[in-house]
């Protein structure tokens, strides 16, 4: 009896044992799973060469999720304000530019030093006969400023246009802008990877245009200051790059100095050095300007004749 009890104490003390490790074995798989589950979670990567938003080698990482949103990206640029100064760059950043302009524009490319970029001026140029002037002769044939410009792929478009128009009637205010503003859709047709740049005016000197003709055209800088605004409002509202000549030469009277013109309205070489350094150190990346791509320029309407040119001027 005493025999029996021995080997029954025996049996429940393996029993006891056995399931001692069996609960042992039970918590540890349970672990395991909790841990796999909730502490050691690792997320599935997505394939790289397939997911354009994915970080390149070497790149900064803020420790912040990306943004995968499909909103479009605002720019950073503010087209309500005329172009920040920065770093000069050196001469060859116009070798890829197209200088679209009047008489005032040549002065700059010959007298400048700038040596390079495509020359694309007329004397008595206006934003009037931008699309209609046969202005340019290449080969034997005659082009348009904008036939002439969409002959090549340019980097940089600067136009200047508007001292030619200054002697017409104030009534002709609304059809100055509505022009410009499609002259600056037409660049954009034709240059749609371009950085295209607007030139406020620069002022005139109006003692030195009576003497030198009487003021004959009527110019005056209270007209270029309202045209220079509706340059400025014609750059925010087509989102290009206004750069504001007036502000780098007028003088304390609100005038060109003498000293700049011999004629009151042409440059002399040193203030055209002048504007070549300020072109220098006032430029804008095409891609922070337009991270999502340019605005798209509405087709051009049919071409008619307009009458408010009649009494405009030419200077040059």
């Amino acid at each position: 009896m005493a025999n029996y009890k021995g080997k029954r104490v025996a049996q429940d003390r393996w029993a006891v044992i056995l399931l001692s490790v069996a609960s042992v074995v039970l918590v540890l798989a349970v672990g395991i799973i909790i841990y796999q589950k909730y502490w050691n979670k690792t997320p599935e990567r997505p394939d790289a060469s397939q997911d354009s938003s994915a970080p390149s080698a070497g790149s900064a990482s803020s420790g912040e999720a990306p943004d995968v949103s499909d909103e479009p990206q605002a720019s950073l640029y503010d087209f309500s304000q005329p172009a920040p100064e920065g770093e000069a760059v050196d001469n060859s950043y116009f070798d890829n530019a197209a200088f679209v302009g009047d008489s005032r524009t040549d002065g700059l490319m010959l007298y400048s030093g700038i040596g390079t970029g495509e020359n694309l001026t007329s004397n008595g140029l206006s934003v009037f006969s931008l699309a209609e002037k046969k202005a340019l002769t290449i080969g034997e044939e005659k082009y348009t400023l904008l036939e002439a410009l969409a002959l090549k792929e340019y980097g940089k478009v600067y136009l200047s246009l508007g001292v030619n128009e200054l002697g017409y009637s104030s009534k002709n205010d609304s059809s100055f802008y509505r022009h410009y503003c499609e002259a600056i859709d037409a660049i954009r047709r034709v240059q749609p990877n371009a950085v295209i740049y607007v030139q406020t005016l620069i002022p005139v000197n109006e003692k030195q245009v009576e003497e030198y003709n009487g003021n004959k055209y009527n110019l005056t800088n209270d007209r270029l200051r309202t045209y220079n605004d509706l340059i400025r409002q014609a750059a925010e509202e087509k989102q290009v790059v206004c750069l504001d000549l007036y502000s780098l030469f007028v003088d304390e009277n609100g005038s060109l100095p003498e000293g700049d013109s011999r004629d009151g309205v042409h440059l002399r070489k040193e203030p055209c050095q002048r504007w070549l350094d300020y072109l220098k150190t006032h430029t804008a990346d095409f891609d922070v300007l337009y991270p999502d791509g340019p605005p798209v320029p509405p087709e051009p309407e049919p071409v008619e004749p307009d009458a408010s040119t009649a009494d405009g001027s030419v200077q040059g």
